[in-house]
């Protein structure tokens, strides 16, 4: 079991009802049966464009140990177009949904119908049928506790303050380390019931609301869309036991809660975990007095695959924290000047070591966040308490969040900068209290250009995806 899509299948949990075994066994079937894919995807890497569902399992047991590009499903075609040249991927596994942002002459495969069937797409637009029914019945074996291989599994793309994004490599190993690691912090079994809001093609929602749960034999219900309404209707009518998200979507359910009378009647429900921006002490407050359940903030980032810190199960909630680290990971924070550790109380960088650490980027491996003697190096700002805990103290990388992701203002600065009739662009993040921060943009215009704000909408939404795209734009003449 040294691939991480065979460990989650030996668990014996499901996603939406279908077994993880049999939807891990379609992945490997479709290779099996489809001669023209394998030949394409000879000496390069795959690709994986599919919303939360069971179908990603599928894809990506059908990137057969070779390195996968997850792509967000809200990437725009330019940025997916870029993740594919720069990580030489030869197919990508879609749905039909999502297959028009590839582009033009890309062989893809279409898995809306897995693991029943699947559909290839050839470079000419020709289309095959692939009969997967054979999966059914396969026998996987292994050591259960196998740590792991130690080769590509995943390439994930985040952005840099260069704003040129770079795809971080993840291995078997480290991806199935940090699953282990949540499985011991939240205290996963068998008897759960999580409920997956967050993309599986984010390392967090892939790692601890999916993998994690998958490997214990637990189930797992999918959202390709957040609705809070229909989130909260499951959670009560479903016996979901944890909850995955990020600041926005807990205070989306909260709103939803309001509007049904204040309260949540969810006696199963016994895990909330928060990440992927900060998280406000009045949040966790509302929560706990809405749900009856601590609201769990935790640390991370994907060159750590991707949970660091973490408030876990076995100790108290400590709010305004981001706890304590993960099992088996080692944090500290550094003097960013010196590299020293700093004393406890004292302002400095979160830097992680341990076998989650990534091994470095497809390409400009100069860029990006920095590996010194084992230790990655966050970028955050941090502050260890008295009690171990870490408190999370802002930036040194210009960025901020929207949603749970990351946007670096110069990657949006760059890419409006290309529109014809620009001159320069500044962005900058304005908070909110609904999604962190809003993007605004003010855009110098070229002398004699005529552009309005619906042109920057619309070359936006070729080029950057949907929560890096300007709510706010001002234009100014040159």
């Amino acid at each position: 079991m040294d691939l991480l899509t065979l460990r989650a299948a030996a668990g014996g949990g499901t996603i939406d009802g279908q077994p993880a075994g049999a939807l891990v066994a379609a992945g490997f079937t479709l290779l099996q049966r489809s001669a023209s894919v394998v030949r394409t995807l000879a000496g390069r890497r795959a690709a994986v464009l599919v919303p939360t569902s069971p179908q990603f399992l599928v894809a990506l047991a059908a990137s057969d140990g070779r390195g996968a590009v997850l792509i967000n499903p809200l990437a725009a075609p330019a940025e997916v177009a870029a993740q594919l040249r720069d990580a030489n991927v030869g197919a990508v596994f879609t749905v039909r949904t999502l297959a028009n942002r590839l582009p033009a002459g890309t062989v893809h495969v279409l898995l809306d119908d897995a693991p029943t069937t699947a559909t290839v797409v050839t470079a000419d637009g020709s289309t095959s049928s692939v009969d997967l029914g054979s999966h059914f019945g396969l026998s996987l074996e292994g050591d259960a506790d196998s740590p792991g291989r130690d080769e590509e599994c995943a390439i994930v793309y985040t952005s840099a303050m260069e704003g040129t994004p770079l795809g971080a490599v993840l291995t078997h190993r480290n991806l199935m380390a940090n699953a282990r690691q949540t499985i011991e912090a939240a205290q996963n079994g068998v008897d759960d019931h999580v409920l997956a809001v967050l993309p599986f093609a984010h390392l967090f929602g892939l790692t601890v609301s999916a993998m994690a749960p998958l490997f214990v034999g637990a189930r797992v219900t999918t959202m390709a869309r957040f609705n809070p309404l229909v989130a909260v209707d499951l959670i009560e009518s479903q016996g979901v036991t944890e909850i995955v998200g990020v600041p926005a979507v807990f205070a989306g359910l909260l709103a939803a809660i309001e509007r049904r009378g204040g309260a949540l009647h969810a006696p199963e429900l016994r895990l909330c975990i928060c990440g992927g921006a900060p998280l406000s002490v009045a949040l966790q407050e509302r929560w706990a007095a809405a749900t009856g359940v601590e609201l769990r903030q935790g640390y991370g980032l994907t060159e750590a695959s991707p949970v660091a810190l973490f408030n876990r199960v076995d100790r108290a909630n400590v709010r305004g924290t981001l706890g304590l680290p993960f099992p088996g990971v080692l944090v500290t924070v550094r003097e960013p000047e010196t590299d020293r550790e700093c004393a406890v109380g004292a302002l400095g960088e979160i830097c992680i070591a341990g076998e989650t650490v990534f091994r470095g980027y497809v390409r400009n491996a100069d860029a990006g966040l920095r590996v010194i003697d084992g230790w990655l190096h966050s970028g955050d700002l941090g502050r260890q308490r008295d009690d171990g805990t870490i408190e999370f103290h802002g930036l040194r990388k210009v960025m901020f969040t929207r949603n749970g992701f990351n946007v670096y203002p110069r990657e949006v600065e760059r890419a409006l900068s290309a529109m014809p009739g620009v001159r320069s662009v500044r962005c900058i993040g304005v908070p909110d209290a609904t999604s962190e921060h809003e993007v605004s943009v003010t855009i110098t215009l070229a002398t004699g250009a005529v552009v309005d704000a619906a042109d920057v909408k619309r070359f936006a939404e070729e080029h950057l995806a949907a929560y890096k795209r300007p709510s706010h734009i001002t234009l100014v003449n040159e």
